[in-house]
Order: structure tokens, then C-alpha cells, then sequence
């Protein structure tokens, strides 16, 4: 039984959800190159992960996945997820600012324990915090004291 190539993925999770998309429409299918880009996650883009299928199913299982891209499988309550507060979202992207600036960990660097700590972000955060100790001693002795 020869196997043809359905689709081509940048993300196993997509790859996934594709493959049980189709195993649940009786299509044999398999993921290729789940190995390599699961033990290096930086292969999955250039490798791709591949579904594979035979070639008797090849034309059906790219029917499926086109009809499933255009929506057609979506459902009408949409997602269950509640929206984000504008609150979480803002103190969200304030809290990844600082961790960037401090060089605390971001994203897929090293962990701050392998490199050199940051002296630019350190610097900077203590400015930034001497300037708001002004700030609000400067408020509180207007308050207290006005002209």
C-alpha cells in the first residue's frame, strides 16, 4: 500500500488535530516526522510534519481538510471561552515588558541562571522605580502640605 502525502504542517499539535480529524471520516492516516520535531521543536518548521495516507484516500482526505479550513465542520456557538478582561491583557503585557527589560526569562532564551545577569535592565528598572518614589513622595507632601 503506497502512501501519498495529504498535507504538510509547521505545528505537530495542527498535524494532530488534522490527523483526528480525518481518522474520525475513516481515513487511514499517519504523522510523519513527529520524532525529530518533538525532540527539536526549531525542526517543525523546517521539516514540516507531513500527514501521510494511501493514495486510494489521498483526493477524499484533502476534500476533508479544504471543507474543514472553509468552515464548513465549525459549529454555531463558537468557543467557550470567556474574553479577555482589557485589565489582565494590559497587566499581562506590562509584566512580559519588564521580565524582557530585566533579562528575566523570555520566550525560548536561556533561563536567566545560564547567562549573565542584564545590567542595562537592571539599571533601568531602578530608575524607573527611584522616579516613581519621586513621584509619589512629591503627591503625598502636596497632599499633606498644600501651597
Amino acid at each position: 500500500m503506497a502512501l501519498a502525502e495529504i498535507a504538510r504542517f509547521t505545528d505537530v499539535y495542527e498535524a494532530d488535530l488534522a490527523a483526528a480529524f480525518l481518522a474520525s471520516h475513516d481515513i487511514e492516516v499517519s504523522v510523519t516526522e513527529r520524532f525529530q520535531t518533538t525532540v527539536d521543536p526549531l525542526m517543525q518548521r523546517a521539516l514540516g510534519i507531513r500527514l501521510m495516507a494511501p493514495a486510494s484516500q489521498l483526493q477524499r482526505a484533502r476534500e476533508l481538510l479544504a471543507r474543514a479550513r472553509a468552515g464548513e465542520f465549525a459549529t454555531p456557538e463558537g468557543d467557550d471561552l470567556d474574553e479577555t478582561d482589557p485589565g489582565v491583557r494590559a497587566a499581562g503585557t506590562a509584566m512580559a515588558v519588564v521580565a524582557y527589560v530585566t533579562g528575566g526569562f523570555w520566550g525560548t532564551s536561556l533561563p536567566r541562571r545560564f547567562r549573565a545577569p542584564e545590567w542595562r535592565g537592571m539599571l533601568l528598572s531602578a530608575l524607573l522605580l527611584a522616579a516613581g518614589l519621586v513621584v509619589l513622595a512629591t503627591i503625598f507632601k502636596l497632599a499633606l502640605d498644600p501651597p
